[in-house]
């Protein structure tokens, strides 16, 4: 079986599609109304997320494990279990310790003392 009849034909109509284009210019101008400039022309900088500067666990003096992201705007994030909810600690003045209500990290550190509900003055370690 041979295919070049086959492949000739294909170019042929290829060719003829093609020549049927028309080379008509459009005109694209990006001055059109933009009915939402006006008002990204006074909105307000957008501001970004606080990052992650680091996510510790930690393995406590009572064989548990703590879990606790720290934020470049001075505030944590601690769980007590890995898809725990989690409760946002403030670092008063950009100053260790973080704290919330019932919780408190000593320091961004890999050797901290973790205060939690049923765990009073804790000592653990990354």
């Amino acid at each position: 079986m041979q295919k070049t009849p086959f492949l000739a034909a294909a170019s042929v109509a290829a060719l003829l599609a093609l020549g049927a284009c028309g080379n008509e210019v459009q005109d694209v101008s990006l001055n059109q109304y933009d009915p939402q400039a006006q008002a990204l022309q006074n909105a307000a900088p957008v501001q970004l997320p606080p990052s992650i500067t680091a996510s510790r666990t930690y393995r406590c003096a009572d064989n548990s494990l703590i879990y606790v992201d720290f934020y470049n705007n001075n505030t944590a994030q601690i769980r007590t279990s890995q898809e725990g909810m989690p409760t946002i600690l403030t670092a008063a003045g950009g100053n260790p310790p973080y704290t919330a209500a019932g919780y408190s990290v000593s320091a961004n550190a890999e050797t901290v003392r973790i205060t939690a509900p049923g765990k009073n003055n804790v000592s653990c370690r990354t």
